[in-house]
Formats: structure tokens, sequence, C-alpha cells
């Protein structure tokens, strides 16, 4: 992937390695290596921290934190140990550190735990559980049922999160549901869910925060970046959520167009946010 004209390629500000419970051929190392065969001037490895136990198939399977929950399954020791070791021997690529927290508002002491170890450059905030019955459930799993309550479900509480936790300064696959619309009902329409939409956008907005341009989905849904700016929203990052090194900067082109349509452009350096018109 190169840059063509002045529109430099972006940083990829969204991937897990090796170092995420969920990424079993990840690799901070391949995915060094991959980053420079792209050109991507920087890549943030913003790994998993989560809190709690959530069910993650139908059948009730879940992936169990137990004692971990100190550390939200992320090592950050090892972590920051790996980040150095792959800074020495690719000087040329501004690797930054990073975390994405699952759930913060639900678990802010664990979540401070967790920030203390790390002095992270960039940390992302994200929702993928909804409550359900006392517990926390992969809100995919529950698109059978009322697939547009289980997006506004998604929406209010990624509203609550925002509007109640701070520490994050990137806002993840807002509307990560939607990814998993069934095939027998009508098309998905943003437009219905306008104002649950707004709920999280506008104090995202006020707090000066940033929306991801998640290119795995891709999210958020496609008005959603014009209402962004139109909310007062300055800010929008690119990230791949590659789980594996060969999903870096996947659908980076499509979505550098997107966000240039809805008003956005490079920042001052190519590893900078992209900023308003």
């Amino acid at each position: 992937m190169e840059s063509t004209g002045a529109e430099p390629v972006p940083a990829d500000g969204h991937v897990h390695t090796e170092w995420s419970w969920d990424a079993p051929t990840g690799s901070m190392r391949r995915s060094c290596a991959r980053a420079r065969e792209l050109g991507l001037p920087a890549v943030v490895f913003s790994d998993h921290a989560d809190f709690t136990p959530w069910t993650t198939a139908p059948d009730g399977r879940r992936r169990v934190i137990g004692g971990h929950a100190a550390t939200g399954l992320l090592d950050v020791a090892g972590y920051l140990d790996e980040v150095r070791w792959c800074r020495e021997r690719y000087p040329d690529l501004r690797i930054l550190t990073g975390v994405e927290l699952g759930e913060p508002h639900l678990f802010p002491d664990d979540t401070a735990r967790v920030l203390r170890q790390g002095g992270f450059d960039r940390i992302v905030g994200s929702v993928h559980c909804l409550p359900v019955g006392g517990d926390l459930v992969y809100s995919p799993l529950l698109m059978d049922s009322d697939p547009l309550d289980v997006v506004r479900r998604h929406l209010a509480e990624t509203a609550l999160m925002v509007t109640r936790c701070d520490v994050f300064e990137v806002l993840a696959h807002l509307d990560l549901p939607v990814l998993f619309w069934p095939a027998d009902r009508p098309p998905f329409d943003p437009h219905a869910l306008r104002d649950e939409y707004a709920a999280v956008l506008e104090p995202l907005a006020a707090g000066g925060r940033v929306l991801e341009v998640n290119t795995a989905g891709p999210w958020p849904s496609a008005p959603v970046l014009r209402w962004w700016r139109e909310h007062g929203g300055t800010a929008v990052s690119f990230g791949s959520d590659a789980h594996d090194p060969a999903d870096l900067g996947r659908g980076f082109p499509e979505a550098m167009a997107w966000a240039r349509a809805s008003g956005f452009r490079p920042g001052r350096t190519p590893a900078d946010h992209w900023v308003r018109d």
C-alpha cells in the first residue's frame, strides 16, 4: 500500500497481537514487518484488556478470566518488553503502545490498574457485550431475536461508556452488531436509530475524542461519519482491527476516500489522526 499524490497512508491505529486473548495467530514482530511492507507510517498495538467472563458462543461456553481479572488477561509487562524489542529492530516504523479496554465504564478499578501498569500512548474504548440477566453476552449472538433492538441497546451502552468513562481517547467499532445483521431481514437503516447515534456522538465530540473508522466491519455505518462531523467531531482514526498480520491496513484506500468525502483530511503528519476540513 503506497501513498498516492499528496494523500499519505494513515497509521493503523488498531492492531492486535499474540498479547490479545483472541488473536492466536497474532504476532507483533510479523505485524511490524507487514507494516513496513505496506508503507504504513505508524502502528498502534492496541491489545485487549477485558475484565469479566462473557459468552462467546450460542451454546453458552465462556471465556473465564477468573484470577486474571486484575490484568484483563493482558500481560502488560510482557507486552511492553515485546514493544521494546520491535522498536529496536524497526527504527523506521513509529510503534505506539495501546490498549483496547472492553466496557471500561463497568470496571473502573480494574481499568485503572491496567492503565497504571502501561503508560500507553493510545487508549481505545469499546463495547462488545450487553448485560443479559447479570451476564455480559457478546452482542452479535443476540441478533437472531430483535436485531434493531440489539443495535439500539448496543448504542445505548456505548453512550453510557462515553459519558461515564473519560480514560479512553478513541471509540472503536461504534455499531459492532450491524455487521451481523440477519440476511433474512430488510437491510439495516441507521436513520431508524438517528437519536441513539446522536446520544453517542454528541458527548464524544464534546469531550474532544476520536471516532474510529474500523475497516474490519466496516464500522460505523455509512452516514455516521457525516453525522460525526455535524455533531462537532473533529478527528477520526483508522484501524484494521487486525488479529493476524495479514490483515494490517485492510480496506484503507476505501476508508480514506470515505473519510475524505465526509469532511476529514490528513493531519499534520502521516501518523496523526485525520481532522475535519
